[in-house]
């Protein structure tokens, strides 16, 4: 065994599972990261990096399987950078999020806590999400074992980035995430696009034709696809004519003409080849419209849930003003404002506070106000003298957390309770520590979005102290 890095260490048995989906082992006091292994392996690992306090390694050899591992559903495990915990059951997955939750608040916050609430799983765990993006490439990932036959391989894929390797794409044969027809859309646009010779785009040189397919399913029932070419010709008519005869049900066909190097398309116009510019969401009796552009929880069944913990933990009385920060498209904004006197949404996505409009006036709301802006620059005491200063301030920050020029403006606004939505409790316990002085935690509510990943949301009640 050597000194530094690329040394093995034998019979480790792995522990616990640590933040962002990797596990910990322990060897002579030093702390051990690790992928693609659950608590209760037995393996050799080679440490293939070493820091002051802890190590990362790689599984080498297993000696003994954890009785807690299952069979994972998904032929693509392992490669595909998805759902990486199939390997745990649910219930574990559960336990160890709520776990991660537990100690965030206790580490970083590091302020006294009440009871945490027994974490909500996913009704779905499969199936649940209403989003997909898949990526063309003349780059497939190989495996060993094809690239030790010889064999005269395909190239190209259709299908998700492997972990760390951006011009590397695993080509999808089902994928367990979206129900149908997601798996027989992306499937034949795959075939009748092999089987015409389009090429698949190479973001190495940046040459090829097809580069992004997004398909959006509705609770609704209504579909969006949207097909990302690198540039216009008289095959894309073709091959979106073919998409619709073949897919009827497609409410929103659309096209993007993209020839940057990279596949985002915020800045790029998207051009309606067939139905509306939109499809139709509908949540606890609201009503949203949604765009090629739009943000909308891809979880739907979860996000209902979600935003009513978050609604009945801020306990909004009918006389009372509501900020909602980070507000996105108005979603919470509007399930608040059936109780609230007001709301005011701050957004720092101009697309997307365009959209919250429409959606408070397709439900009819008439007391709320959105505004589009930094949230660290709108929210000043300027700002709350003329909208009014809120009773009840909600807040579901990305996953960076807040500026603390906002934790700063939370912390003298007056508000009697701030509803804290997280996607990510290690910045939730810092921007809490930052509120501590004035706002106690009175209920703690975990929150599972994503099943099979280490992902977790997390809603907090502080209310201001006497």
């Amino acid at each position: 065994m050597g000194r530094g890095k690329n040394i093995i260490l034998e019979n480790i048995t792995i522990e616990a599972v640590a933040s962002e989906g990797k596990c910990i082992a322990r060897h002579e006091g030093q702390v051990i990261f690790v992928e693609q292994v659950v608590p209760g392996d037995v393996v050799d690992l080679l440490v293939f990096r070493k820091k002051k306090g802890f190590m990362e390694a790689r599984t080498i050899k297993f000696h003994t399987l954890s009785p807690k591992r299952v069979e994972p559903f998904c032929s693509h495990f392992g490669t595909c950078g998805g759902c990486k915990w199939q390997s745990l059951p649910y219930d574990e997955q559960l336990k160890f999020k709520w776990q991660q939750v537990k100690d965030n608040l206790e580490r970083i916050a590091k302020v006294p806590l009440p009871e945490i609430n027994p974490i909500l799983g996913s009704p779905d765990t499969q199936y649940y999400r209403n989003k997909l993006e898949f990526t063309f490439s003349n780059h497939r990932w190989l495996t060993d074992e094809e690239i030790q036959s010889g064999a005269d391989l395909e190239k190209n894929a259709l299908g998700f980035h492997v972990p760390k390797r951006f011009d590397r794409i695993v080509d999808v044969e089902t994928c367990y995430l979206q129900g149908d027809p997601s798996n027989a859309i992306r499937t034949f646009v795959r075939e009748e696009t092999m089987k015409a010779g389009y090429p698949f785009y190479d973001i190495l040189t940046h040459e090829g034709w097809l580069r992004n397919l997004i398909i959006r399913t509705a609770s609704t029932g209504q579909l969006m696809v949207i097909l990302q070419v690198a540039y216009k010709n008289e095959d894309l008519d073709n091959l979106l004519g073919k998409i619709k005869e073949a897919f009827p049900q497609i409410t929103s066909l659309m096209y993007v003409i993209n020839s940057k190097g990279n596949d985002t398309f915020q800045d790029l116009e998207v051009e309606l080849f067939h139905g509306q510019d939109h499809i139709m969401e509908e949540m606890d009796g609201l009503h949203f419209k949604v765009g090629p552009k739009s943000f909308y929880q891809t979880n739907s069944k979860q996000a209902e849930r979600l935003y009513k913990v978050a609604i009945d933990m801020a306990n909004i009385k009918e006389h009372e003003l509501v900020y909602d920060l980070y507000t996105g498209t108005g979603t919470l904004a509007q399930f608040a404002a059936r109780s609230a006197a007001k709301v005011v949404g701050l957004e720092y996505v101009e697309p997307a506070i365009e959209d919250a409009w429409i959606n408070a006036k397709l439900n009819n709301l008439e007391n709320v106000h959105f505004q589009a802006g930094d949230i660290k620059d709108l929210l000043t005491e300027q700002f709350m003298e003329k909208h009014g200063r809120p009773q009840v301030i909600i807040t579901d920050p990305p996953r960076a957390g807040m500026h603390t020029d906002v934790t700063d403006a939370l912390y003298h606004s007056g508000a009697e309770r701030i509803v804290y939505v997280s996607c990510n409790p290690a910045t939730q316990a810092r921007d809490i520590q930052l509120l501590a002085e004035r706002y106690k935690v009175v209920e703690v509510q975990p929150v599972d979005m994503f099943p099979h990943t280490h992902h977790v949301e997390n809603v907090c009640l502080l209310r201001l102290r006497d």
